[in-house]
């Protein structure tokens, strides 16, 4: 209901309470039964055991979970042994990834659940927040969080603090008397406070409106519960991938089976052969290096202050074409700073960490300010209404020595703030004379002035002075600076508080405003610079808003920016076709935030929104790339986002992006490094078939291959260092296939050349013993040489081509042959390998294979060679052709 549009009594007779008296202990128990406990619901949690078998839910895994069976089948124990290890592998990671994860709800339930004052049988008590039924009379004072929503019905000087909830930089002003028009936004809603935000100042009486999840924060819990996870494009791909494989896998073994029938060969030798066939066409390491290759890449990212909550997630940041980023704290430094100020001798700025000159009229205007304020700031840390401790900072930059103020210029009196007057007087005492200080609204300081400070001289108050300072406070305004007067009087004795505030002299004002990051600019640039726009979301007013997005480079005119308002007289349809004409979206609420980003992705973008508030939790968890504040975001907001920044630092989004975008880069180098060597294995297999010839490669051999000597320089392509003109690149096509810009034919291509060589290695095994591969009466020792020749060939040729699979346009010697130490590692220990398993008697029986003689050793490196070479060869003509057609 809308509460905060009814009156005080409307709303006390619709809840059927005396505020006065509070709610009797019957009524209390009828409406705990009725509206249950005053806490949030979460969802119930996975066991480890659901969460297990929800990471076997792949197309992949149910390949390999298939080859287990098959092998099994075949007695091959040991080969379905390692299979099964790299489907547990895989998923143990997966579930790591998600058990380490915080729960969003969890946090939102810790925030929510302070003690409360309230009001029953007309006694005051303190209880359990969780124990609150809507009706209870709420009294609220400085410091005490508030435990549920509520209607204020009194209010004297009430400031909360909502950040966290509307994203407003400075604390709310509360006016119980207030009735406010339906449409209204939730920030400007002045009569009503909210769960788990924070009174700063004054005190109030409120009745409890609503309770639990129907709380704004419970309606968060709501969103953040109901939005369903969406596949990454990298699962997506993975599982289409898997699919196709799958297939194909299918599709060999029946196209053997019709082969077998013609040349009328063994059916159960053809099961078996097929069995090899189905082995080859399917790269058994593919899911768990993805796995692995994800890891490594999180692990670097998290030194360079981005922590990973989803594996999936840092593919997603290289396809992010649309940063969503919360204003307070994110873009800004949730910190209001003086930036200006404002007397007779004209406008002045202040540059924080520098020296300041002023004269004795900004020094009176920087004492005034800090003896009429109550806050506290040393050694960087403050107490207090933020807009205060701004003010003692600004004294400060100006060298003004707050310690001796505080000693020789004593409180003896004050008139308290209040939202009526908009003003606050102190009366202090200073070398035995008597000064009154007042600050506030400069419009309400003009009018009870009578006299103005001009180079250290009080001169009579004219209109024309009155219009300088609506003139300064109007350009402030403009550049969406928060203002703040201050004016002074001496006295001979001590004086009422209704005194105080007449016959004033104005000093001066001053401009302040939540800062922009002094690194998020460069950062805006760098991602324009690679086609990633930037959107400011924000609970501020539209033109605060736009104007900080003017300062970064985000809007560069105010019809870029659009308010909460007037989104909502928009339908879903009209909204997603307009959204791309904005980059600042103003007085948004949460809903409304989810809204933005669920319209940015209908328009096909994948979207990262960045936060540090409760307010932003259910829109990180809508966008495919949730990231929260690890310094300032609360627990709800990195419960909800897929990465947190340990820095607070936008720039480290566009860092991470840049990773993303490399870690992609190597996972395909990766994929497609492995679908070749299994199109050469396939090409192998199914050929020498065709043509009648004995099988070239056992299953147990291809096993070998698949999970041994083609993971290893698979997992070093995954660590391959970042290509450094990543970010002059426009974003990926999130459809984009592992394939696109010549992968097929790079995967084709070389699939052919290896297994064309594998047989030319094959049938030389043959020749060397004078022998032919279609004569089947041939010696079985000659077969096992043979063999042995293939499978030197195939692996040769795999970990070579390792090399020019690093870059497709680049030579081996532009990026350097070393320059993946763990590359060539993995090319020395696969070799390496290899000569073991040759060597050593009982692995080379149980592989069935034989020790080469020099002459075959020659040939196996000779022709391990040739595809890179070849690739190389091609590379160099296509940078050739490229340079003469641009000159």
């Amino acid at each position: 209901m809308m509460w905060f549009s009814k009156s005080i009594d409307d709303v006390l007779r619709e809840l059927e309470v005396d505020s006065a008296k509070g709610l009797s202990k019957e009524e209390v128990n009828i409406r705990t039964q009725r509206f249950g406990p005053n806490k949030l619901q979460g969802k119930k949690k996975k066991s480890i055991i659901k969460l297990f078998l929800a990471q076997l839910q792949d197309w992949l895994i149910y390949i390999l979970l298939a080859a287990v069976i098959i092998t099994i089948f075949m007695g091959e124990y040991v080969d379905a042994g390692i299979i099964l290890m790299v489907v547990i592998l895989n998923a143990v990671l997966g579930v790591i990834q998600e058990v380490k994860a915080g729960n969003a709800i969890e946090a939102l339930q810790k925030i929510s659940s302070p003690k409360a004052l309230i009001r029953r049988d007309g006694a005051t008590k303190e209880i359990e927040s969780e124990n609150l039924v809507p009706g209870d009379i709420l009294i609220l004072d400085a410091g005490r969080f508030i435990a549920a929503d509520i209607r204020l019905i009194e209010s004297a000087n009430l400031q909360v603090e909502e950040s966290s909830l509307t994203g407003e930089s400075v604390p709310s002003v509360k006016d119980a008397s207030q009735v406010h028009n339906e449409d209204i936004s939730l920030g400007d809603r002045a009569n009503s406070a909210f769960m788990s935000t924070l009174v700063t100042y004054g005190r109030g009486v409120g009745v409890v409106v609503e309770t639990g999840m129907n709380t704004e924060v419970g309606k968060i819990a709501t969103i953040i519960d109901n939005e369903a996870e969406s596949k990454t494009p990298l699962e997506l791909r993975l599982d289409e991938l898997g699919k196709t494989l799958g297939k194909m896998a299918i599709g060999i073994c029946a196209l053997i089976f019709v082969v077998a029938l013609f040349q009328k060969r063994d059916l159960v030798d053809m099961f078996l052969i097929s069995v090899s066939l189905a082995v080859a066409s399917i790269p058994e390491g593919l899911a768990a290096i993805v796995a692995i290759v994800l890891s490594i890449g999180v692990t670097s990212m998290s030194r360079r202050n981005a922590i990973i909550r989803r594996l999936p997630a840092v593919e997603t940041l290289g396809s992010v074409n649309i940063v969503c980023s919360d204003k307070t704290g994110t873009l800004t430094q949730n910190k209001m700073t003086v930036t200006r100020y404002f007397n007779l001798g004209g406008e002045n700025s202040v540059t924080t960490g520098q020296e300041n000159s002023a004269t004795g009229d900004a020094e009176l205007l920087a004492k005034a300010m800090v003896l009429c304020s109550d806050a506290t700031y040393e050694d960087g840390k403050g107490t207090g209404d933020p807009t205060e401790i701004a003010l003692l900072q600004f004294a400060d930059e100006l060298g003004i020595d707050r310690k001796q103020l505080a000693v020789h210029a004593r409180r003896i009196g004050e008139f308290a703030f209040d939202s009526d007057r908009k003003l606050m007087s102190t009366l202090n005492e200073e070398k035995g004379k008597l000064t009154v200080y007042t600050k506030g609204a400069i419009d309400n300081l003009l009018q009870i002035a009578t006299h103005i400070l001009h180079n250290g001289q009080a001169i009579p108050l004219t209109d024309a002075h009155k219009e300088e300072y609506y003139k300064a406070t109007e350009v402030m305004s403009d550049k969406a600076l928060r203002t703040l007067g201050a004016a002074y009087k001496t006295v001979d004795a001590r004086i009422d508080a209704a005194e105080m505030e007449k016959d004033l002299i104005i000093i001066g004002l001053v401009g302040m405003i939540d800062p922009p990051r002094e690194e998020v600019k460069e950062a805006v640039q760098k991602a324009k610079g690679a086609g990633i726009t930037s959107i400011m979301i924000t609970g501020d007013h539209k033109n605060t808003a736009f104007a900080i997005a003017h300062e970064l480079g985000i809007a560069s005119h105010i019809d870029e920016a659009i308010t909460s308002q007037e989104m909502n007289k928009l339908s879903d349809e009209e909204f997603a076709a307009t959204i791309k004409k904005f980059t600042v979206f103003s007085r948004v609420s949460p809903e409304d935030k989810v809204r933005i980003v669920r319209a940015l992705k209908t328009q096909g973008n994948i979207v990262s929104m960045t936060g540090d508030g409760v307010n932003d939790a259910p829109s990180l968890n809508a966008a495919d790339i949730g990231v929260a504040m690890g310094i300032t975001g609360t627990d709800v907001a990195k419960g909800a986002a897929d990465m947190i920044l340990t820095d607070d630092n936008f720039a480290t989004i566009v860092e991470a992006i840049e990773q993303g975008r490399n870690i992609y880069n190597n996972i395909k180098k990766s994929v497609i490094f492995l679908l070749t060597c299994n199109l050469g294995e396939v090409v192998t297999m199914f050929f020498t078939l065709l043509i009648g010839w004995e099988v070239p490669l056992i299953a147990t051999q291809l096993l070998w291959i698949n999970l041994i000597t083609d993971s290893l320089p698979a997992i070093a392509l995954g660590m391959d260092p970042g290509d450094p003109d990543v970010m002059k690149e426009k974003p990926r096509d999130p459809k984009e296939s592992f394939f696109a810009g010549g992968g097929i034919l790079r995967a084709g291509g070389g699939g052919l050349l290896i297994g064309a060589l594998t047989i030319f290695a094959f049938w030389y095994g043959y020749y060397e013993h004078g022998a032919s591969p279609f004569d089947h009466s041939v010696k079985p020792a000659v077969v096992e040489y043979a063999r042995t020749m293939a499978f030197m060939v195939l692996v040769s040729c795999q970990l070579f081509y390792s090399l020019t699979v690093r870059n497709s346009k680049k030579s081996i010697f532009q990026i350097g042959i070393f320059s993946n130490k763990y590359l060539i590692a993995a090319i020395v220990l696969g070799l390496l390998l290899q000569l073991l398993i040759v060597s050593i008697k009982p692995v080379q029986e149980a592989f069935k294979l034989q020790m080469l003689d020099l002459n075959g050793w020659l040939v196996a490196i000779l022709l391990g060679l040739v595809p890179l070479i070849i690739n190389e060869l091609i590379k160099l003509v296509v940078r050739l052709r490229t340079k003469a057609s641009v000159s």
